[in-house]
């Protein structure tokens, strides 16, 4: 079964609404892009759609009915057959599978300050080595851990893709788009690993990082692509922290902006060990659904970042509806564990509306799966976040970043469901 969309979201019914820290938004109050805004990207990119009068109408692929069409009425149902069919659909399509190779992993404590942030936190680093046939990749995991907490601690688990003048151990350097001594006061820890340390964000054939590691014969056209080798390593920190007694395991958040929110839902997807999986404004290849061809598209970014998918991605270039699978199906794998999807309102290159749409379609089977989940119909207004048990969505004013005011939210969040 499949649903046919247009420019709209389609309407669900029981669904009800709860706003985090704010009042419930008025009848008809919504998100719309700025025309000045649309006027400006339509100007510099003329190649590519910001207008929703010219979004195509699309059809979704039914995420609660198989392969063979019969409607996925349970969650045994869709536990037993359905989940695992989904999740082979997007290795074999979009991200690529991981290879079966052996390999072991050993994780070496290198530093520890029990003194951190002025006696707060404690700060531990962590090598997380893989080795297999001789060859072998450190995981460099760096994480801090409240002080004054009397029992393990959730923790947030960041993706990061901007690299040291962002993150610093030592706390001398301080930025917004990893704001640990917040996060460590909210009572949390606070943990992140660099993504180039499993592959670099580049196209080098697959020569470095975790590949040749792992990779065995010729590549095939499902082999897994750079932002598959993220996702895996965010489950190398996670075997850690099975490991640390600071944490609590079972309340462990992966987190990601931009092509580290692609992963972080990637991830999340394939490690069910993760409690909460937050994605900050991953557009295409992320939440945003591909058939509404808005901003970015998956030609785009198949030209522009060859090495992020498998090469049976390229199939759909200005092909999206031949896609078996959308963004609404990536999300609907989190569930029944906990979802938060975040935008930006100038951000239109990762196409806000079509990352809600994604969400929303997502909901029935968080319903189904039995947890108390529900969404408006419509986005909410800019900087209201809205909660709908399991699901989570914002999207606040300002450009294309991570910002306290997101890590704020999603605390709020994490309030909910782990704490």
């Amino acid at each position: 079964m499949k649903m046919k969309i247009r420019n709209s979201i389609a309407a669900l019914t029981g669904f009800g609404i709860m706003y985090a820290g704010t009042a419930l938004c008025q009848t008809g109050e919504t998100w719309k892009a700025s025309p000045e805004v649309v006027e400006k990207l339509s100007k510099s990119r003329t190649e590519f759609n910001y207008y929703e009068e010219k979004v195509p109408a699309y059809i979704l692929p039914d995420i609660l009915a198989n392969a063979s069409g019969k409607k996925i009425t349970s969650p045994k149902e869709w536990k037993k057959e359905r989940r695992q069919e989904v999740l082979e659909l997007f290795r074999e399509n979009i991200y690529g599978r991981v290879p079966a190779t052996p390999y072991t992993r050993t994780f070496k404590v290198v530093n520890v300050d029990k003194y951190a942030m002025n006696g707060d936190a404690t700060l531990k680093q962590v090598d997380i080595t893989i080795n297999s046939d001789g060859k072998s990749l450190v995981i460099h995991l760096t994480l801090f851990v409240p002080n004054k907490a009397q029992k393990p601690v959730p923790v947030f688990l960041l993706i990061d893709n901007r690299g040291p003048a962002n993150i610093d151990p030592t706390r001398k350097v301080k930025s917004e788009f990893w704001p640990a001594e917040e996060v460590i006061a909210r009572g949390y820890g606070i943990a992140v690993f660099r993504n180039a340390d499993l592959d670099p964000d580049n196209y080098d054939q697959f020569r470095d990082g975790i590949h040749p590691v792992l990779d065995r014969g010729e590549r095939q056209p499902d082999a897994w692509g750079t932002i598959s080798a993220w996702a895996w390593g965010a489950s190398r920190c996670m075997d850690y922290f099975e490991t640390d007694k600071d944490i609590d395991r079972k309340k462990v958040a992966v987190l990601g902006h931009s092509r580290g929110g692609k992963t972080a839902l990637w991830a999340g997807a394939e490690d069910q060990r993760f409690a909460l999986v937050i994605s900050n404004e991953s557009g295409c290849g992320g939440a945003a659904l591909a058939r509404r061809r808005f901003g970015e598209t998956v030609s785009r970014i198949n030209t522009s970042f060859p090495h992020w998918f498998c090469t049976n991605y390229r199939k759909y270039n200005n092909n999206e509806d031949a896609l078996p699978v959308d963004m609404h199906m990536l999300l609907g794998l989190i569930a029944p564990r906990a979802l938060y999807v975040a935008c930006a309102d100038q951000d239109l290159w990762g196409d806000p509306k079509g990352s809600y749409l994604a969400l929303y379609h997502s909901v029935p089977l968080f319903q189904l799966l039995k947890t108390k989940t529900s969404l408006p119909e419509i986005m909410p207004p800019l900087n209201k976040p809205v909660i709908g048990g399991k699901v989570a969505f914002h999207i606040r004013d300002g450009a294309h970043n991570l910002l306290l005011k997101d890590w704020n939210w999603f605390m709020d969040f994490a309030d909910v469901v782990l704490k």
